[in-house]
């Protein structure tokens, strides 16, 4: 399961770009993963946009999951859902879901992601990471030593988001990172396709420093 560039959608930063427009320069710059995020529109329209994303995702054999919610990520045929921690328990979605199905769990401490992967998780991305304005109430940033403490005591993927730029994403990887997950850093950009491939390249350059 390849996460290493984790696009998150949102059609306030996307430059009048809608979730499916956003999902396709994503797939282009070559994103590994897209997740449809939403939260004020309707559950048809987020539908809508889930099917159109996975008609995208499907040729590009990028990952597609929907934030939040469990239903529509079914409805859409998404590979799976990630879920906060208010958000449906993951024990529960594992038990109403079928197999092969991805769920990612946003944690803010180690003992939430201790206790996502013990649940059944398939990754956590630590929420968030640097301090952000692309999430409202995201919070203080955790910063890089709780990134670290992660990685050392789950064997999931562990992801980072908030306030990852293409100037400091390197140190997110160095720190131990098998992946982070952006908004403004790609959706927000002039040119969407441009600033994936650039942050994908990146990763993977710090990910051969981090070898060494």
């Amino acid at each position: 399961m390849a996460l290493d560039l984790y696009v998150v959608t949102d059609e306030t930063l996307g430059r009048g770009y809608s979730h499916a427009e956003i999902a396709k320069l994503a797939c282009a710059g070559g994103a590994d993963a897209i997740q449809l995020r939403d939260k004020c529109c309707s559950i048809r329209d987020l539908c809508r946009a889930g099917r159109e994303i996975r008609e995208i995702t499907k040729a590009s054999g990028t990952l597609f999951i929907v934030n939040d919610r469990l239903d529509v990520a079914l409805a859409c045929g998404a590979d799976g859902v990630h879920l906060g921690q208010g958000d449906l328990r993951v024990d529960t979605a594992r038990q109403i879901a079928p197999r092969p199905f991805i769920i990612g769990v946003s944690a803010g401490t180690v003992a939430e992601a201790v206790a996502a992967e013990e649940a059944g998780a398939d990754y956590v991305v630590l929420s968030p990471v640097f301090s952000t304005t692309s999430k409202d109430n995201a919070g203080p940033g955790h910063g890089l030593r709780v990134l670290r403490e992660m990685k050392e005591v789950v064997s999931i993927p562990v992801l980072a988001i908030g306030g990852i730029s293409r100037d400091n994403v390197s140190a997110v990887i160095g720190a131990g990172a098998d992946g982070v997950a952006v908004i403004s850093a790609v959706v927000g950009q002039p040119d969407i396709t441009a600033a994936a491939r650039d942050l994908k390249n990146r990763i993977a350059a710090a990910k051969r420093e981090r070898r060494r």
